[in-house]
């Protein structure tokens, strides 16, 4: 079953997105690890929504929360311009720095946070962005090498 919250997409609203998925995962008995996780990788997405999606323009972010074959999981749809984060590619991290381009460091980091990210468009024709990571039951040792490279 799904946990829903559906918010404006306003950056004042991050911490109210933040602290549902907590405390749904929470409730589903997820590893603190894994929650930290995915809040990190929330709050990438979300912001992106926000500022990137919208451009600060009034939207809706509906966020939902579950558990599904052993994974904390959590869908984040918007009805911004169609964008696929999964088709954006990884920044070049061994140029200098001031070779970099400002930025654009978001969705790597996201990528680094969860076990999968998957994109699609909705019926509606909006974006949807699952994000899912791995769930040891609550207090269990996060395994070492279950990280992305």
């Amino acid at each position: 079953m799904e946990s829903t919250l559906r918010i404006s997409a306003e950056v004042s609203n991050l911490v109210a997105v933040l602290r549902f998925v907590e405390e749904t995962a929470a409730a589903l008995q997820v590893n603190r690890d894994v929650i930290a996780d995915m809040l990190q990788a929330v709050d990438e997405s979300v912001t992106n929504i926000i500022v990137h999606g919208y451009h600060d323009q009034e939207g809706n972010i509906e966020i939902g929360v579950s558990l599904e074959g052993g994974a904390l999981v959590v869908r984040l749809c918007d009805q911004a311009p169609l964008f696929d984060p999964t088709q954006v590619p990884p920044p070049d991290l061994t140029l200098p720095l001031e070779k970099r381009r400002f930025g654009g460091l978001g969705i790597y980091l996201t990528r680094q946070f969860v076990d999968s990210m998957t994109y699609r468009i909705t019926s509606e024709g909006g974006n949807e962005l699952t994000l899912r990571r791995g769930s040891p039951l609550k207090d269990q040792p996060r395994a070492h090498g279950d990280e992305q490279p």
